[in-house]
């Protein structure tokens, strides 16, 4: 039968439906200009992407100079980089993407550059820079050693002066899953290799997120002391 009656007048179930219909296409439309019009994510002082979002823990918790896991804090003037590579760190705790602080591996009072695209932390006079490190809360991990050699993802959280293991990051606590370049990786994640240009993704809690590649390239700012930044070992 027709919505409409013999006498053209449309049944109130289909004055209903109608509504509903409207209403639907209304809240998308809704949608559609919320998604648009939302803000694009910033490039920082090292061409990649800072997310606004919190940090995972912050930087003032990272060692005060002492020697952590054999790997040294140097000073501006004493700083020698012959191997300088960048890796990307991205945390999600109970599926909300958290970031690396600006500062790890730099001791206070460090230096901060200020950019057009946004603040740097480096080295100055008065403290040293560990050769595990981060300058922007961009998720890039610097690495930059006196001489090529293999580094853990668990050296960097000592330096960092926070925990990391199967079933702990930081303040955050739950089974960890660790994948790297897209691999699901097994064991402690504390023996995650820093590869040149890995893409590292650590999930803590539930749901684990499927790995988000990460495309970057580290441009711009490199770091007062970091002597290799035009070198063929920077990545």
């Amino acid at each position: 039968m027709s919505a409409t009656g013999k006498s053209g007048i449309r049944s109130p179930r289909f004055v209903v439906v109608s509504i509903v219909v409207i209403v639907l296409l209304i809240a998308g439309s809704v949608t559609a200009v919320v998604l648009t019009g939302s803000s694009k994510p910033k490039t920082g002082p090292e061409g990649v992407v800072v997310l606004n979002v919190p940090n995972l823990a912050p930087a003032s918790t990272t060692q005060s100079g002492k020697v952590v896991d054999g790997i040294t804090c140097r000073s501006l003037s004493k700083e020698t980089v012959k191997y300088h590579v960048h890796v990307h760190v991205a945390v999600f705790v109970n599926g909300r993407q958290m970031r690396l602080p600006a500062g790890i591996g730099i001791t206070e009072p460090f230096v901060v550059q200020h950019y057009s695209s946004g603040p740097f932390d480096d080295v100055g006079l008065y403290d040293c820079l560990y050769w595990l490190h981060t300058h922007v809360a961009d998720g890039i991990v610097h690495v930059e050693a006196p001489t090529k050699q293999s580094f853990t993802l668990g050296q960097f959280f000592d330096i960092w002066g926070q925990p990391l293991g199967p079933n702990q990051v930081g303040p955050a606590k739950g089974k960890v899953v660790v994948y790297e370049n897209g691999k699901l990786l097994t064991g402690n994640p504390r023996l995650t290799p820093l590869l040149p240009h890995g893409d590292i993704q650590i999930d803590v809690g539930s749901p684990v997120v499927a790995f988000q590649p990460f495309t970057f390239k580290v441009s711009g700012a490199c770091g007062q002391g970091s002597l290799s930044c035009s070198t063929t070992t920077t990545k």
